[in-house]
């Protein structure tokens, strides 16, 4: 945290824009009007008083969800200005709820360094909610305006006093705006407790008031990253115990980085800047990678831990199993990228490559034992990735003027379009027989898996492209993996995991789910991956049959029909003809679908870790608190 400029006025409030536009194209503003941008309102609320904390003004925000999903943020920052605004005349409150891109941020004094992404900020979730409270708490008094859609609908008025500052803001958002208004718990408490973690010392208090017994979770984290890569590395067999970590300020740019190893072979690389999780990387990840590999290669060399005459040591092979938080505080950050979240500063890769190298340096020389187990590691790693280099190449989608074999067992398309192209990832020969006969051969393509597919939890990349049902996939596809990932390169824009309901459906899924996460996660991110949702009943009658995926489905069916109806529980697709397969599953005007997308990352790999990795005591914990959350399990 830095200290921040104490005193914070009407004069520190620059008025750049109204704020007209907000509600007609609120997807410009905060991205969807779906589940999304509808905690994105939270989060911005939340930001403005992380401000305060980097400030080093605030240590304490509390987030409550309340029956009929109002939500209130409150923290005990100095607390927004209420004095007369020098240029526009009204309260400076006033000026920051109603005017876009007005604050403290925009070259006024009063913020050194801000988390404000695209600096919509109050302004913008004001104008979409239908109410909104704003409270604040400053020079012993308690001032108090309230808002409607955006307008004022009561004048700025004192209505206490008190001897603390902050602000406290409620809203509710606007049902003639959000295509839903239910806030998912889970969803404010990832992204609470990870600000946690990257502000330590804060407090965050969450509570959700919404059901008879109300719940409460407070965050507090004292060492920040040390415990943040702790998180992250949780369940995993850990190789060094304390993690690499440290801070330090170059000019007016503060770098932290925490780095700890695991026995795995996945690499997780999470980066912020200014608390903003920057998902596409930019300059400071660079500065990051090109200081880990200069460093580990020099000390290598240094002490005859490789060879002269062999090669250095890839980024990628030191990378293995390493997991590490790299977070950054700047004053002007430069954003770009498809979603604005990957950091441009050029000057900031030498800044963090130097900090990493020097810092790094010291802690190999100080642990030499430590350092020989990871070292080990990357050689270890280097000799997997010699050996699949082959593998890899076979697995690769070569250009037009190559040539290339697909899979035999795939059923391709006929349309060479790739946007207008799906793929269905099918379990087994019965249902992929069922499947290719059942399908539009214009734009769908089938590709039948035999049994279950490795579990890339476990296996390094040469095990991973020995798998015949891996590089069947791979090769369909077409974008090759990991460091060869092309997305441009994909045959298909939409891949349909399809397989039966039953556990062994459910564990193919999820191998699949693994894959596409740890080797292709770039599909799941761009919205590529989709899992079918065949029926689980068919309710016929004569000719007349309909389908449900759910019991409620049919049973609210059956309790308003009074005709008797024969039920046929659908175990595994083989059970569908081709004609039942596309009318319920396949076709597009009918079938019912989800989309896979990575809501948390660090959340995700957890899960897959627990699920999917080598220690077994997660799983069974897993196990043991969802259990009573299971249906329709077939024994």
């Amino acid at each position: 945290m830095q200290n921040g400029n104490s005193e914070y006025n009407a004069a520190d409030i620059q008025v750049l824009e109204g704020l007209e536009a907000v509600r007609k194209r609120p997807g410009m503003y905060i991205g969807s009007t779906g589940s999304r941008g509808l905690h994105h309102l939270v989060f911005e609320i939340v930001d403005n008083s992380i401000d305060e904390a980097v400030a080093g003004i605030c240590d304490s925000i509390e987030a409550t969800i309340h029956p009929g999903n109002r939500v209130t943020v409150c923290d005990n920052g100095r607390g927004i200005p209420v004095d007369i605004h020098p240029t526009v005349g009204i309260p400076a409150l006033e000026v920051i709820m109603t005017t876009l891109h007005s604050g403290g941020k925009f070259g006024g004094s009063g913020y050194t360094i801000s988390g404000g992404l695209h600096g919509v900020g109050l302004s913008v979730v004001n104008a979409l909610s239908s109410e909104m409270e704003v409270k604040v708490r400053r020079d012993n008094l308690i001032y108090r305006q309230c808002y409607e859609k955006g307008n004022p609908v009561s004048s700025l008025e004192v209505c206490g006093e008190t001897d603390e500052t902050g602000t406290s803001i409620s809203f509710l958002p606007d049902a003639e705006i959000f295509e839903e208004t239910v806030f998912d718990r889970e969803i404010i408490i990832q992204r609470l407790r990870e600000l946690s973690f990257l502000n330590r010392g804060l407090r965050i208090k969450v509570s959700d008031l919404r059901e008879e017994e109300p719940y409460q979770k407070e965050f507090f984290y004292s060492d920040g990253l040390r415990d943040f890569i702790t998180y992250v590395n949780k369940n995993k067999e850990i190789i060094n115990e304390k993690p690499l970590y440290f801070e330090t300020q170059k000019d007016d740019v503060i770098v932290q980085v925490a780095v700890q190893y695991n026995t795995g072979y996945s690499e997780n690389l999470y980066s912020f800047t200014n608390n903003i999780r920057t998902q596409e990387g930019g300059t400071h990840e660079v500065g990051f990678k090109n200081g880990l590999t200069r460093v580990i290669n020099d000390y290598a060399r240094k002490h005859n831990l490789i060879k002269d005459n062999d090669g250095n040591l890839s980024g990628e092979d030191i990378r293995e199993g390493m997991a590490a938080i790299v977070s950054v505080l700047l004053k002007d950050p430069q954003f770009e990228g498809q979603t604005k979240t990957k950091l441009g500063n050029t000057y900031i890769r030498g800044i963090v490559e130097g900090a990493l190298y020097e810092n790094m340096t010291y802690f190999l020389e100080e642990n030499p034992p430590l350092a020989k187990k990871l070292l080990d590691k990357a050689i270890s790693a280097r000799r997997a990735r010699e050996a699949a280099r082959k593998a890899r190449e076979l697995t690769r989608r070569k250009s037009a003027l190559e040539s290339t074999t697909l899979p035999g067992k795939l059923a391709d398309c006929s349309n060479k379009n790739p946007a207008l192209c799906e793929l269905y990832i099918v379990e087994g020969d019965s249902a992929g027989g069922s499947a290719k006969q059942g399908r539009d051969r214009d734009f769908q393509a089938i590709l039948p898996l035999r049994g279950k597919i490795l579990n890339v939890q476990k296996s390094r990349l040469d095990k991973v492209l020995s798998n015949e049902e891996i590089k069947a996939l791979i090769t369909a596809i077409g974008t090759g993996i990991s460091e060869d990932f092309e997305i441009k390169k994909a045959r298909y824009h939409k891949l349909f995991i399809m397989t039966d309901a039953d556990v062994d459906g459910s564990h193919i899924r999820v191998l699949l789910l693994t894959f596409f996460y740890r080797y292709m996660r770039e599909l799941i991110e761009n919205g590529y991956v989709y899992i079918a949702q065949p029926p689980l009943y068919g309710l016929k009658r004569g000719n007349d049959i309909h389908y449900f995926h759910n019991d409620e489905e049919m049973n609210l069916f059956l309790q308003n029909s009074d005709k008797k109806w024969a039920v046929q529980r659908y175990k595994g697709l083989g059970e569908m003809d081709p004609e039942q397969l596309w009318d319920t599953t396949m076709n597009p005007e009918n079938r019912t679908i989800l989309q896979v997308n990575i809501q948390d990352a660090m959340q995700a790999d957890a899960i897959f870790s627990d699920l999917m990795g080598d220690n077994v005591q997660p799983r069974r914990e897993f196990i043991e608190a969802n259990a009573r959350y299971v249906t329709n399990l077939d024994i």
